[in-house]
């Protein structure tokens, strides 16, 4: 069974507080997977957020097709985050804040995914100076909801740096007997962001508990698999769709 780092007693976030909720890591292209994009917009679909990813990235110029994507999106009450890759801390600053201009600009982003964000100590300070930067491209006068993808558990100084830190990424087979950081349990649900892939239709329900236990309020699971070459499994949405969106909608509750 799925358990904390912290002694025996010790008590998890209470999940109560919000209900559990879809974070979409990166469907494909809306002329790739219109129905995907599509879904996202229908009513009740526990959504909240998406990231629009170009090409790694905004591209390099406006694609019409992404832009009508986004705001249909917006206008349904969704949150799209623009895909910004770190590769673990290679890129620099000025490439970042770039990318993060032009998916302002171009499709009025709500926020930002850092892709293969750091987890180590070392590379906080340098996330530390891009969302601290990227708090100051709010558009609307809101802020950017940020969303750090590191896909492990870091280093405890990232929960300050962002909105979401996702703590894990990767398949089942492994999520099944993870364990939590000892100080996660000291943030709510909210703060963290599960993304599973290849989980049976069979185990979903069990994903779902493992994800409240461990104090995840955003999640994303699918029964597709990742390839040998590296292909994502997030680009298309899973087998079951509907049934998770019943499974996890408002007023759906353990």
């Amino acid at each position: 069974m799925p358990h904390l780092t912290t002694p025996p007693g010790a008590r998890l976030p209470a999940t109560e507080a919000g209900q559990l909720g879809l974070g979409v890591p990166g469907y494909g292209h809306p002329l790739v997977a219109p129905v995907e994009w599509a879904e996202l917009t229908r009513p009740g679909t526990p959504l909240h957020w998406a990231v629009l990813n170009v090409a790694d990235g905004p591209g390099r110029r406006p694609d019409p097709h992404c832009t009508v994507a986004a705001a249909r999106l917006r206008e349904a009450g969704g949150t799209v985050l623009g895909h910004l890759a770190m590769r673990d801390g290679e890129r620099s600053f000025g490439e970042m804040i770039s990318d993060a201009h032009r998916f302002v600009d171009w499709y009025r982003v709500g926020g930002f995914y850092l892709a293969d964000a750091p987890a180590d100590r070392a590379g906080l300070a340098a996330v530390t100076r891009v969302t601290d930067t990227l708090r100051t491209l709010g558009t609307g006068g809101d802020l950017p909801h940020l969303v750090l993808g590191h896909g492990t558990h870091p280093y405890e100084g990232y929960a300050e740096t962002a909105d979401q830190l996702v703590t894990f990424s990767g398949s089942w087979a492994d999520y099944r007997w993870s364990q939590v950081a000892e100080w996660t349990a000291e943030y709510p649900p909210e703060r963290f962001c599960h993304l599973v892939h290849g989980v049976p239709r069979a185990h979903l329900e069990e994903a779902v508990r493992v994800a409240r236990w461990q104090g995840a309020g955003t999640i994303w699971f699918t029964d597709r698999l990742g390839t040998r070459t590296g292909g994502a499994p997030w680009a298309s949405m899973p087998g079951y769709w509907d049934e998770i969106v019943s499974r996890i909608g408002p007023g759906v509750s353990e």
